[in-house]
């Protein structure tokens, strides 16, 4: 695919990049370079190749789903200005 001058700027326009004319001549040719190994990338077969998120397969390490500190409530809770029922008091907002 060809790129021109034109285009270039179009896509700088819409990138919100500013670029001379002379950068515009000079970009033309490296976009339609891009553009055709995209278009040769498109010709490749790919019927028989399962999809992949990553190149090398990874597997998470879990650790044991364990309580380590709990059982504190009342220890919290003496922090707080007001505590009811084992909860926090909070004052109405809405009226």
């Amino acid at each position: 695919m060809s790129v021109d001058t034109a285009t270039v700027k179009r896509i700088a326009s819409l990138a919100r990049i500013a670029i001379t004319d002379a950068e515009a001549e000079r970009l033309a040719p490296e976009l339609g370079n891009i553009l055709g190994w995209i278009e040769q990338l498109g010709e490749v077969d790919t019927a028989s190749v399962e999809p992949m998120t990553a190149v090398i397969p990874n597997t998470l390490r879990l650790r044991d789903d364990v309580v380590t500190d709990g059982d504190v409530r009342d220890a919290v809770l003496a922090n707080a200005p007001q505590a009811e029922h084992g909860f926090f008091a909070v004052p109405k907002v809405i009226e």
